[in-house]
């Protein structure tokens, strides 16, 4: 007699998988990232690519899986920061880019990050006279209520 041949468990997101999927951020005013359009996202859990409480929502997803989580304001990313909003002086803005560059409220600027290695990214708020900016630095769903859509592609 013989047994049946045995099926292979299907994988589950857990801490340090690696994972091919597509996800979608929105808050109140829309998508803020979306890659169900486009090439799936791969990421290792437990790395910082997600905020924790959307790595969270990930833990114990089966591959195949597609879920949709609704997130409370300030859950995904933490409240907003007054102290995340900085003024930023004209001729720093010359020295790490093209001087003659105009900016406008609600561009985002991305600056080095101090070793070189990455980048962080500010939104502008307010452009003085003197062209100075006022730019915040908060994450843009930081305070807001967030959709969170996963699709999980691969777990590894």
């Amino acid at each position: 007699m013989t047994s049946p041949p045995a099926t292979a468990a299907v994988p589950t997101v857990g801490h340090g998988s690696f994972l091919t999927l597509h996800y979608r951020l929105a808050g109140p005013a829309g998508d803020v990232i979306n890659t169900f359009e486009g090439k799936p996202a791969t990421l290792s859990v437990g790395s910082g690519e997600l905020s924790p409480a959307l790595e969270e929502r990930l833990m114990g997803l089966a591959e195949g899986a597609r879920a949709v989580f609704e997130l409370p304001p300030g859950a995904a990313f933490g409240e907003r920061n007054p102290e995340m909003q900085q003024w930023v002086a004209r001729k720093l803005l010359a020295e790490m880019g093209d001087p003659q560059d105009r900016y406008h409220v609600g561009e985002v600027v991305e600056f080095a990050t101090p070793d070189g290695m990455g980048t962080y990214a500010g939104a502008v708020v307010q452009v003085r006279e003197d062209g100075a900016l006022r730019l915040d630095f908060n994450h843009p769903l930081a305070g807001q209520p967030v959709t969170f859509e996963v699709q999980i592609i691969g777990v590894l």
